[in-house]
């Protein structure tokens, strides 16, 4: 729910809500939501506790608890967008832990554990520790957000994601009036990660965020899409959604999050920083070097569309960058 200040006459505070912040009970019906919700806190319960459910697979992570698009209450997407169908968003993907092409993380993510998982949480708060899954996410609260995702090299999707705003998390472990930054970490494990055996970049991949941009409302830590648990490939158990990021920024499989004063290293500004800044806000106005960003294919779509800045949500998030060079902060 957005809060707005109405200024002049009386004053009054206004309460409403967007197209993107929509609950699973609102898209599906009310008894396949409470359905849903606990058959995920069920399946992920048991999957720690007792090891490989099928469920965790990356292929098998779609089930008969998956919302189809029929299912998806089209009033809710983005600008009308259509949902990506399951089958694209879940073979089609980056992620180099497991290989460079965009079908290698479906092929080689099919026996990596994500159970049981823990997530390191340290720096700059009060509530430091080591927290299971299950410590950090509150099943009851799992709302499904359809998003617009935009990748850097200029193709797009648009995912119906289920998780809880990443700020519940930051909330609860309270950070000090010195955390201006908080970075992200993606499990370092050669034996599992078959991509990180090659130097296609300084491993672990590393992620972060100003500290207002991490508990903006948009930022989801997701736990699921189209109803289900992530499969591997999507960056099980946990991940970030940025929606007015490129996708790179959303990492994925999470086992640490530090609070820090300074601004954190990046993995992809680490390795080329002419190509990849800290922000990386979608800006069809900044051209990646080596091709422009003014246009995206939507997966599924021959033609492209008109990239939009930030994504299409910059009602939402431009006031963050009030008075910043977009290009030089790119």
């Amino acid at each position: 729910m957005i809060e707005r200040n109405i200024k002049g006459g009386t004053g009054v505070l206004i309460k409403y809500k967007r197209n993107w912040e929509v609950k699973s009970s609102e898209i599906t019906s009310e008894k396949m939501f409470k359905t849903r919700r606990k058959f995920l806190r069920a399946a992920l319960s048991s999957a720690i506790a007792i090891g490989p459910s099928p469920i965790f697979g990356a292929t098998q992570g779609k089930t008969n608890i998956v919302s189809t698009q029929s299912n998806v209450g089209k009033k809710y997407l983005a600008n009308n967008d259509e949902p990506t169908d399951y089958q694209s968003i879940t073979q089609y993907n980056n992620f180099y832990e497991f290989g460079t092409g965009k079908r290698d993380p479906a092929e080689n993510a099919s026996k990596f554990k994500t159970r049981p998982w823990a997530v390191q949480i340290s720096g700059a708060c009060e509530k430091p520790g080591t927290y299971g899954v299950e410590d950090l996410i509150n099943f009851d609260q799992l709302e499904e957000r359809i998003y617009r995702f935009r990748c850097v090299e200029t193709w797009s999707m648009v995912v119906p994601w289920v998780g809880i705003p990443l700020s519940k998390i930051i909330d609860r472990v309270s950070p000090t009036s010195h955390a201006k930054y908080v970075s992200f970490e993606t499990l370092h494990d050669p034996k599992q990660m078959p991509g990180q055996r090659e130097p296609v970049l300084n491993w672990p991949y590393k992620e972060g965020l100003r500290i207002d941009e991490a508990v903006h409302p948009l930022t989801l830590l997701t736990v699921g899409l189209y109803g289900a648990l992530l499969p591997n490939q999507n960056g099980a158990p946990l991940r970030i959604i940025i929606p007015w990021k490129y996708g790179f920024k959303s990492i994925k499989s999470i086992v640490r999050i530090h609070f820090q004063a300074d601004m954190p290293v990046t993995s992809w500004s680490e390795s080329n920083s002419n190509e990849y800044g800290f922000y990386s806000n979608v800006n069809p106005d900044v051209s990646h070097p080596r091709w422009s960003q003014t246009k995206e294919r939507r997966i599924g779509e021959f033609f492209k569309r008109p990239t939009l800045l930030f994504n299409g949500y910059g009602e939402l998030v431009a006031d963050l960058y009030q008075g910043m060079n977009l290009e030089r902060w790119y």
